[in-house]
């Protein structure tokens, strides 16, 4: 059995007080290097963030207006095609009326 003294439960109360009260004391604190402007940053990451959204936008309007142009084209060959074909019933009705004639001119010579 060990004989503790007054004085030595003093001490290992000191200590233990002493251990308990560096506890609480503020530690060194390990600081970064380079001092990170977070205001700059999200200032950057807003400016990027715009410009992606802005290349997008302006992407879309593109094809949208290449769209655009390519239903006009289309529908400029539609109605050239449309002209065409018109031009070519009316050659047609035309040879077709010459032909006949000739033919009647032709039975008439013939039948005389």
């Amino acid at each position: 059995m060990l004989k503790t003294t007054f004085t030595d439960r003093l001490q290992d109360q000191q200590a233990a007080k002493k251990a308990m009260l560096a506890r609480f004391k503020p530690k060194p604190m390990v600081t970064a290097p380079v001092k990170v402007d977070s205001q700059a940053e999200r200032e950057a990451e807003l400016a990027r963030v715009r410009a992606a959204r802005a290349a997008a936008k302006e992407a879309q309007r593109l094809a949208q207006i290449e769209a655009e142009e390519a239903a006009k084209l289309a529908a400029v060959l539609d109605e050239q095609g449309q002209i065409e074909a018109a031009r070519q019933a009316r050659k047609d009705r035309k040879a077709q009326a010459k032909a006949e004639a000739r033919a009647r001119k032709e039975a008439k010579r013939s039948g005389r």
